[in-house]
């Protein structure tokens, strides 16, 4: 009669073993291609904002130059579905009616970041636009009436401190290029709550959602784009640019609306398998990347007390994470 009982105990341990080990392999997965995204996203996010500075220090037309990354992405998705590399999304008005305000202000963001990058180091506006999570908050907190423990709004200290030290200090500070990045703080928190709620129960793959997006957006930025700069001051600027520059400048122009798109489309595959605070997260990491890469690259002055600035705002999203964790 033991023997039997203990037999028993042991195939139930087997039968329960398989699931787990299934289990196990299952969340490795995730997490490796999860890892693998932030990896890509992070890298392409680089290329992008080398590319992005170099062309608007030799064509400061900001419009014109959101507008034309939206319009290369949207591009590239068309000739992707009408080819069937990509699968066609299915949608239908109740869907672009939802996406209209993530449109709405993705297209702020986009263009207030390129506005700020084009008056202030890239360096600068990733220091400020570190400040994310502070947004994150204060918008949760007042719009969507959500509550939050006595540890998270104290990570926000450090985070307004650290921007604010930084902004402060800052040798080629413009208000401006100041604005533009809190701006786009504000409209990408925005985005990002807005897009998670969207993408919720739909069919459509977060590749996709963001080509949808984009297509979007394009329709709206456009003849506001036309409206603030014109076709005249382009065609000037780009003479200008391409006498001074060269035929690379074309190149240049080619490679930051490319790699504009490619980015975000990673990140909407990124933010499809994680949650809003794991992609801020993510977010923020990236911009380490992004401001170590052009100090070094574009050879940016930095002063001691701007660097212990812009690692306190770091430290304090950081904290932040792991208090809203």
């Amino acid at each position: 009669m033991r023997k039997k009982t203990v037999f028993e105990c042991k195939a139930c341990e087997a039968d329960k073993s398989q699931p787990i080990e299934v289990e196990v392999k299952s969340e490795a997965a995730k997490r490796l291609k999860i890892g693998i995204y932030f990896a890509t996203w992070w890298a392409l996010n680089v290329v992008f904002n080398i590319y992005n500075k170099k062309v608007l220090n030799a064509y400061p037309y900001p419009w014109l130059t959101s507008t034309l990354s939206l319009a290369c992405g949207s591009l590239m998705m068309l000739i992707s579905w009408a080819t069937r590399i990509a699968e066609t999304p299915k949608t239908d008005f109740e869907f672009w009616k939802t996406l209209f305000p993530v449109a709405v202000a993705h297209t702020i963001g986009h263009v207030a970041a390129t506005v700020s990058m084009s008056k202030v180091a890239v360096s600068f506006t990733h220091i400020i636009k570190s400040g994310e999570p502070a947004f994150s908050v204060l918008v949760s907190r007042f719009l969507l009436g959500e509550t939050f423990p006595p540890s998270v709004y104290l990570s926000l200290v450090p985070i307004i401190g650290g921007c604010a030290l930084a902004a402060v200090t800052e040798l080629n500070f413009n208000m401006t290029g100041f604005m533009g990045a809190m701006i786009s703080n504000f409209a990408f928190v925005l985005r990002n709550i807005f897009s998670k709620k969207g993408m919720k129960g739909k069919s459509v793959s977060g590749m996709n959602y963001y080509a949808c997006l984009s297509l979007l957006s394009l329709l709206i930025l456009t003849p506001f784009a036309v409206a603030v700069e014109g076709p005249q001051m382009w065609a000037a600027g780009w003479q200008k640019a391409l006498s001074e520059i060269g035929p690379q400048f074309v190149w240049w122009v080619a490679a930051q609306s490319i790699f504009y798109h490619l980015y975000n489309q990673v990140s909407y595959m990124s933010l499809d398998e994680i949650s809003p605070l794991t992609f801020s997260v993510g977010n923020t990491m990236k911009r380490i990347s992004v401001i170590v890469s052009s100090i070094i690259i574009f050879h940016t002055p930095v002063q001691p007390i701007n660097a212990l600035g812009a690692a306190i705002a770091i430290l304090g999203t950081f904290l932040y994470s792991q208090a809203k964790a």
